[in-house]
């Protein structure tokens, strides 16, 4: 099968790429001269030379907090006007049999909750998570319009070598010995192995439908910071009391950027978030790796 990977340079696409080429004849599109369709498609309709089969659209704009409504419309431009400008070019090149979509669990807009299933409504109203919401909406009615199957990953927090967003900044500040451990670091976050992406591919295709996908064991951050620690060989870090780090937060809110801790990080590492992925597991016959025990930083 032909498959066109968007977004290849990223995170995903450095991972998932080696694996997929095992079984798919891959094409890649994105920012990158080494891809085969180098095309920003916020702003262009790019002109595929050929029909996929299969379409993985990986390529967004994530991992950034917007501070002006310019940063604000350039979520909507890459996550949202991209589909559109995705699908445009195979409306001409040939539509494929098969859509993948790489979502994210934002789009239930939750800062605490256990096992959220699919069904949760979709109440995320930071610019990312609305972005996704319009791509999700745009591409159910594209390829209902075009009898493509269309298959929606919602992915929680991916880990992997060199991991971006969170993970990667939890990574840098632990071996710096600048991070801090507080109050035992007792909350769960899920979490995918992001090899796991490219096992769904193929039981995606022909199947298609929405699933959130994360281990079924949703580690503390004790236990992440321990892996951590441990692979850049260094201390646990040092646990102190929670009211502590609230007053450090507060001046943080107060100084803005550059400061290691402010109101919104404390409560995404304090508070207990996970989701389901039985759905994914029951329907698609998928086992997820355990993070535990495969996650490498490098």
């Amino acid at each position: 099968m032909n498959l066109l990977f968007t977004g290849s340079s990223g995170f995903l696409g450095k991972h998932t790429i080696p694996l997929l080429e095992r079984t798919y004849s891959i094409k890649t599109l994105g920012l990158s001269e080494a891809d085969d369709y180098n095309v920003s498609l916020s702003d262009q309709i790019p002109t595929l030379q050929e029909r996929f089969d299969v379409v993985l659209h990986a390529a967004g704009k994530a991992h950034s907090i917007p501070k002006t409504e310019i940063e604000e419309k350039a979520f909507f431009d890459v996550n949202l006007q991209g589909t559109k400008n995705l699908c445009a070019a195979l409306e001409v090149s040939g539509v494929p049999g098969s859509f993948i979509f790489i979502s994210s669990v934002a789009v239930y807009g939750l800062e605490s909750g256990e096992n959220i299933t699919e069904e949760y409504p979709l109440n995320g109203d930071s610019a990312y998570a609305l972005s996704k919401i319009r791509a999700e909406e745009f591409l159910t009615q594209w390829c209902n319009k075009h009898q493509v199957i269309l298959s929606i990953l919602r992915p929680s927090l991916i880990a992997g070598p060199q991991a971006p967003g969170n993970l990667g900044d939890m990574i840098k500040a632990i071996n710096s010995g600048r991070y801090i451990s507080i109050s035992g670091s007792k909350a769960r976050k899920s979490m995918l192995m992001v090899e796991d992406i490219a096992n769904l591919v193929p039981l995606l295709i022909g199947k298609g439908g929405t699933y959130n996908v994360c281990d079924i064991h949703h580690p503390s951050f004790r236990e992440i910071e321990k892996i951590i620690a441990s692979q850049l060989g260094k201390r646990m870090p040092i646990v102190v009391p929670y009211f502590f780090v609230k007053l450090l937060a507060l001046l943080g809110d107060f100084i803005g950027d550059g400061f290691p801790v402010n109101s919104i990080r404390l409560n995404k590492i304090t508070q207990t978030l996970t989701f389901s992925s039985q759905k994914a597991i029951e329907e698609l016959n998928w086992k997820p790796l355990n993070v535990i025990d495969n996650f490498v930083i490098e």
